[in-house]
């Protein structure tokens, strides 16, 4: 990368698209050398794995680190790597399907290998004779390889042992330590996870020695598990019991306390009670009085009724003997006899084998199991290096098919720019409004991604898509519109979406992030705010009317029904002569306003030569309409792909910019094809009548009259 900046002996050629230099990756020569161009030349710095219409098993083979991000250290490494299997890099720009075995270059360790695999693999399909080899000739012998017992990937499943032990051994070794899959997908256990299951399993046995040598741990043989547990079930409760009735015999006075209060009896003595009531379970075991022993029969808590029931038969009776209670002397004797039982309890080891029990763990140690296993193996390990070999025949394959193309995806945009075929991040293309729209991206998350995308200055609409056909399936997309307008983009619209791979999905919009799209819209865009501001208007007042004649009309209905008197204090106030003439009058001042305001334009206008009347109209428009299509054209200036895919998690490296031309071939328009007939007469358009022509007619005629008679013009007669 350093030789960038020092100067290069190979001499590159770069293309201008999207605003800035890209580089041609043309040639084998190009490729080789793909490590001297200085990466700061490079559009993209990584790409994602996931959401790219790529195939994603080529994907995850340059993605050497598995951390679903490839950049630029991983594609130059298996640029490398092909290249040094192939006699001429050029082959890698070809970019076909079928690698040609005499293109492998077998003068060296890597392509001899590579050349002899792939012989073996057309061999073994009988295809002895073939000149080629194809992905599918590689999938059909994976397929094959993953049926058999052993595929040389170190990963063993239960179905490679031939006798039901092993078999049940292995499967147990799985379920304790977990599986991984093997080349076909099967789960299996490795060397790595038997000899931690062996430890594991020695570990638990050693321990389960230690307590057996100690009678000491086991004061009651088998049932001292029982006796520990009811012991832990009940102790704290018997602890605040004892302690309660040491400070009661501390105390007297605080006998009555430590019993609880009767408010607190009264408080309950309203709910209904269980013996799961979380209120009861936190009174006291028993009722404290200074000295008394626990009772473990009558006047237990009945929360705690059936657990000490189980104290009592696992733990006092085997332990201290049969008594209706436990005095403080006797519950530490108890629980002195079982601390060893805790304090082995507490340096348990072989945890991980303790579901399979203490006799199948001892038999799987003195059995032939660990050495049938690793025989096993052994066996899929001797077979490593013919199935890595195929593994290779099959990446030299994909490179060979795919690499030059995602090389034209990140180091240049060149599948993009030039238009000759989708580029790896298009996803396909969404119809809607008229409108096909070839920007279109795979979204996970649209909020998230219109967060960072929204930078772009590019009209986007985020579309939930549905494929109803093909169970349901269903994806976001972020589609950019770069043509048109925005005045029926709205969230809720329908629309179709067509993947790669032709199939349709039901689109509709969920989410719009909007900026300019064209200067014509921006244009008239003033001019319809205007026009939906006055109908906006008209159909408040409008409403307003009718909301007012129905009050007025429902109220004397009201009243109706009421008596005659009633209904005549609810009818409408008498017609006011006086006030209709004044409103009448303010209507005629405000209409002799604007005709007075008219007739100034209009005179202004006419005085003008008849080759500035052009400019003036030209000046009006540009002053209403100007500052909306300079703003427009600001912002579609700096319309950039960068934010649209670095938010899928791209690093794109250079302002790539989307023009109004580039933009244009993005969305295209409904247009009628080329030669089509068309027929001007539309048999249900509206009739439309001239006297919208004769207002504005008379409304001249009007001001040029006025004009005339204040003297600014002159007179028709001459005078």
């Amino acid at each position: 990368m350093g030789q960038g900046e020092k100067g290069q002996a190979h001499r590159w050629r770069f293309f201008r698209a999207g605003g800035f230099d890209q580089v041609r990756l043309d040639t084998g020569a190009d490729l080789l050398h793909l490590p001297e161009l200085d990466q700061k030349l490079w559009v993209a710095l990584a790409c994602p794995t996931r959401g790219l219409e790529f195939d994603e098993r080529t994907l995850a083979l340059i993605d050497t680190d598995g951390d679903g991000r490839i950049r630029p250290p991983e594609l130059l490494a298996a640029v490398a790597w092909a290249a040094g299997r192939l006699k001429n890099p050029d082959d890698l720009t070809r970019g076909a399907a079928a690698l040609p075995l005499a293109a492998i270059d077998d003068g060296n360790p890597g392509g001899r290998e590579v050349l002899l695999s792939a012989r073996q693999v057309l061999a073994d399909l009988g295809k002895a004779d073939a000149t080629e080899i194809t992905l599918e000739d590689v999938a059909d012998t994976a397929r094959i390889f993953a049926q058999t017992r052993f595929n040389g990937d170190g990963v063993v499943p239960p179905d490679a042992a031939e006798d039901e032990d092993t078999r049940l051994a292995l499967t147990q070794v799985g379920e304790c330590l977990g599986t991984e899959p093997d080349r076909s997908g099967k789960p299996g256990v490795t060397r790595a996870r038997v000899d931690q299951f062996f430890l594991e399993a020695q570990a638990f046995a050693s321990w389960w020695e230690a307590a057996e040598g100690a009678p000491a741990v086991l004061p009651l043989g088998d049932g001292t598990a029982a006796a520990h547990g009811a012991v832990e079930a009940v102790r704290a409760k018997v602890e605040d019991y004892f302690t309660r009735c040491r400070v009661a015999a501390f105390d007297p006075r605080a006998a009555g306390l430590l019993n609880r209060s009767e408010a607190e009896y009264a408080a309950l003595a309203a709910q209904v009670l269980s013996p799961s009531t979380e209120e009861v379970a936190a009174l006291p075991l028993a009722r404290v009085e200074a000295g008394r022993p626990l009772p473990l029969a009558e006047g237990v808590n009945p929360a705690w009724a059936s657990a000490v029931a189980r104290f009592r038969a696992d733990a006092v009776t085997p332990l201290v003997g049969e008594r209706d209670g436990l005095t403080a002397a006797e519950w530490a004797l108890l629980d002195g006899r079982l601390a060893p039982y805790r304090a082995w309890l507490a340096a348990k080891a072989g945890g991980a084998v303790e579901a399979l029990g203490l006799p199948r763990v001892r038999a799987l140690l003195a059995g032939p199991a660990r050495g049938r296993i690793e025989a096993l193996i052994a066996q899929d390990e001797l077979l490593r290096p013919q199935a890595e070999a195929i593994a290779a025949v099959e990446r030299l394959v994909r490179y060979h098919r795919d690499l030059h193309r995602l090389l034209n995806n990140t180091v240049s945009f060149r599948d993009f720019y030039a238009r000759r075929e989708l580029a790896a991040f298009q996803a396909g293309t969404l119809y809607l409004d008229g409108r096909s729209c070839e920007l279109c991206v795979r979204v996970a998350d649209a909020a998230k991604h219109a967060a960072l995308a929204g930078l772009s200055k590019t009209y986007l609409a985020y579309c939930d898509c549905t494929r109803r056909g093909g169970g349901g399936d269903k994806l976001t997309i972020a589609a950019a519109f770069t043509g048109g307008d925005a005045d029926f983009l709205m969230v809720g619209r329908n629309g179709l979406f067509y993947d790669r791979q032709g199939q349709d999905w039901d689109a509709t919009i969920v989410k719009l992030v909007e900026h300019p799209i064209s200067i014509r819209q921006a244009f008239w865009s003033p001019y319809k705010r205007i026009v939906r501001m006055i109908g906006e208007q008209a159909e408040k007042f409008a409403a307003s009317r009718d909301k007012a004649v129905q009050d007025q009309a429902a109220a004397a209905t009201t009243a109706a029904g009421q008596g005659a008197e009633a209904a005549k204090a609810a009818l409408p106030p008498a017609f006011d002569l006086g006030k209709f003439v004044g409103i009448f009058a303010a209507i005629g001042l405000a209409l002799g306003a604007i005709g007075t305001a008219l007739a100034a334009v209009l005179t202004g206008f006419l005085g003008l030569t008849w080759w500035q009347m052009p400019l003036a109209v030209a000046g009006a428009l540009l002053a209403v309409s100007g500052p909306s299509m300079l703003l427009a054209a600001l912002k579609l200036r700096q319309r950039n792909l960068g934010p649209i895919l670095d938010a899928n998690g791209w690093a794109v490296n250079a302002r790539a910019m989307i023009n109004i031309p580039f933009g244009g071939t993005l969305t295209r328009v409904a247009a009628l094809p080329p030669g089509a007939e068309r027929a001007h007469t539309d048999p249900y358009a509206e009739r439309r009548t001239p006297w919208g022509w004769y207002l504005a007619l008379l409304v001249v005629l009007g001001a040029v009259a006025w004009a005339w008679y204040r003297g600014l013009l002159l007179s028709p007669f001459g005078g």
